[in-house]
């Protein structure tokens, strides 16, 4: 399936969809669990960015890139208010910061494969949050190798992207 396929011939559906590389890729529905901690993630974001930009939560298309048709569906991200251009129908580029619950059928692919991706196509900083060891992990992709930072228990992880944005697990869990 090219991009324009899936952008301009297929239904608009709140089902959860990626197109990886011109696969589509259909997974069910997420758990409650799951839902509970991408609510979580984004009042987070929402209650500590307010006028710095923009929060959205799945599903919204986000087009890394059209041409080699990689469009996905981060479950949380953030565009600042500079790059909010970027937002149309649909999210034109990589946002300053994606976030990802981790799943056990999608961990793998989140921790690996999309943490390339997002690497690659310029998105600032990833944060995993990991239902089973109660933490958030926070990728800054800002620097020439890529840093990683984690809040757990009592640790803090600071944002690179928000300043002043500390995460605490509790936040979260």
């Amino acid at each position: 399936m090219t991009a324009d396929e899936y952008l301009y011939e297929t239904e608009e559906t709140n089902r959860p969809r990626e197109l990886a590389h011109s696969i589509l890729r259909e997974p069910p529905a997420p758990f409650y669990m799951h839902q509970v901690l991408v609510l979580r993630v984004a009042q987070v974001l929402a209650a500590r960015t307010e006028g710095l930009g923009h929060v959205v939560i799945a599903p919204i298309d986000v087009v890394l890139d059209h041409d080699a048709a990689l469009i996905v569906q981060p479950d949380v991200l953030f565009v600042t208010s500079a790059r909010a251009a970027i937002i149309r129908d649909q999210i034109w580029g990589a946002p300053d910061l994606v976030a990802e619950v981790l799943s056990p059928g999608t961990a793998g692919r989140d921790r690996c494969e999309k943490r390339g991706w997002y690497r690659q196509y310029g998105v600032r900083e990833y944060w995993l949050v990991d239902p089973q060891a109660q933490q958030v992990t926070i990728v800054d992709f800002t620097a020439a190798l890529p840093t990683e930072r984690t809040a757990r228990g009592d640790r803090t992880a600071e944002s690179s992207v928000v300043p002043g944005l500390v995460v605490r697990s509790a936040d979260i869990f």
